[in-house]
């Protein structure tokens, strides 16, 4: 079961509201002040600019920046709202949708106020959260027409590039770039491919505008571990990965798999890290979607990184040759250091795809493999030399690898009416100890 926890009062613009277990209507979410006509589009671009908010779904690109893009772009400009996780780890979109989707509809509607939106689209693969959006759509009709469509639920689907081919009628694979969705996306028309969280904070900040720079300078994260209870939270940056990891119940935790699979590989070394894109990027590692799966005393990262290069190549879209072969090899090689039976030729293998691969696939599915063998080798350099020729207990008392031992359950969520039959509620978690 995956708790919820929020070091953000719901007063000063939390994402998870005062009653994250519960799913919430457009009552309950107008009486909070959602739906408010107060800003205007372009003071709210302007708030957004101030705050510095920046995407949730993995790049952290400048919010007003791709606002501004595809408002200037002409055309018939078309916002999407993202809402297909493919990193096993993370929990958050699909919770959002499934507890607050009036405050991502609000998101959208202000991001297509902005842009010049004729028409929208909630993109998702979750079938409970794609009830609970069109539950909410019934509840409150948009301005602007809204289509929700569903995909199948891969690693790649929610690629930028893929969701607009999804949309068009075409499978859920990312394409060759230029152009970009801002450029030509939906119905070749300029699109704003949005992430859920990034549209649930423009809302936010639509009705706080006083609090613009804390509502951008929090975020979501989803937590978990072998040891401890997978946990969702909202925590303000600056907050430190120790104390993190304390509250999701690994507090002697030796490292961490960094934003999803994407982040890479770090050391207890740089568990003193605060909770920021900036410092984060500087030490070599990134937030990414938010999820961050701490290792547990004994745990093997070896293991860890065959687990997570393991999902990735079962996952590839199989359109890139490049992409096919190199995280198989990738996964071969790491797997065979988990067996003790790599060849003392296998890191410098693994050093010279972790630099020569990333780039060359049309999505960054074969740079999240590269960059996770890279981190492997520059965070935990002895472990690796110890795998070379011998087997490793660790690994050998590890059950099959793959993306499950990754895997994190959505919290559930409870309908709001007290006739219906209730969902299993969220578990209350400890408070984090240590965060400013």
């Amino acid at each position: 079961m995956t708790g919820i926890l929020s070091q953000i009062p719901a007063r000063t613009g939390s994402l998870l509201g005062a009653a994250p277990a519960v799913a919430e209507s457009a009552e309950a979410y107008a009486a909070t002040g959602g739906y408010r006509d107060a800003v205007g589009p372009d003071v709210l671009l302007a708030h957004i600019a101030a705050a510095g908010l920046r995407g949730r779904g993995g790049a952290g690109f400048p919010v007003a920046v791709k606002l501004r893009t595809v408002r200037d772009a002409g055309g018939a400009p078309v916002v999407v709202a993202n809402g297909e996780e493919g990193e096993p780890g993370s929990v958050k979109d699909r919770w959002l949708l499934r507890a607050r989707p009036h405050l991502v509809l609000d998101g959208l509607a202000r991001a297509a106020a902005i842009t010049g939106a004729v028409r929208g689209f909630i993109y998702l693969s979750d079938p409970y959260a794609g009830a609970r959006v069109r539950h909410a759509l019934a509840e409150r009709p948009p301005r602007l027409p809204v289509e929700v469509i569903e995909t199948g639920h891969t690693y790649v689907a929610g690629e930028e590039t893929a969701v607009v081919r999804r949309i068009n009628g075409g499978p859920a694979m990312p394409t060759a770039k230029p152009p970009r969705p801002f450029e030509r996306g939906v119905g070749d028309e300029p699109t704003l491919v949005s992430n859920v969280e990034t549209l649930a904070r423009i809302a936010l900040i639509a009705g706080r505008p006083e609090l613009r720079r804390r509502i951008a300078r929090a975020t979501l994260l989803t937590l978990s571990g072998r040891h401890g209870t997978p946990l969702l939270t909202e925590v303000p940056y600056g907050s430190t990965l120790a104390a993190l990891a304390a509250a999701q119940g690994t507090p002697d935790a030796t490292g961490a798999l960094m934003g999803g699979l994407f982040g890479g590989l770090i050391g207890a070394g740089s568990l003193g890290l605060p909770l920021d894109p900036g410092a984060l990027t500087a030490a070599g590692t990134a937030l990414g979607c938010g999820a961050i799966r701490f290792l547990a005393p004994g745990e093997c990262p070896v293991a860890v990184a065959a687990d997570a290069v393991d999902h990735l190549a079962a996952e590839s879209s199989r359109q890139c040759g490049v992409c096919v072969s190199g995280t198989a090899a990738i996964s071969d090689t790491l797997h065979r250091l988990t067996a003790g039976t790599a060849g003392p030729d296998s890191v410098e293998r693994l050093l010279r795809w972790s630099s020569g691969l990333p780039g060359r696939g049309a999505c960054g599915l074969l740079d999240a493999a590269a960059g996770t063998a890279g981190s492997l080798l520059l965070a935990f350099p002895e472990p690796v030399r110890a795998h070379l020729g011998t087997p490793c207990p660790a690994c050998d008392a590890s059950p099959p690898s793959g993306g499950h031992r990754l895997s994190v359950p959505v919290p559930d969520v409870m309908d709001a009416t007290p006739s219906d039959a209730p969902l299993p509620g969220s578990s209350p978690v400890p408070a984090l100890k240590g965060t400013p």
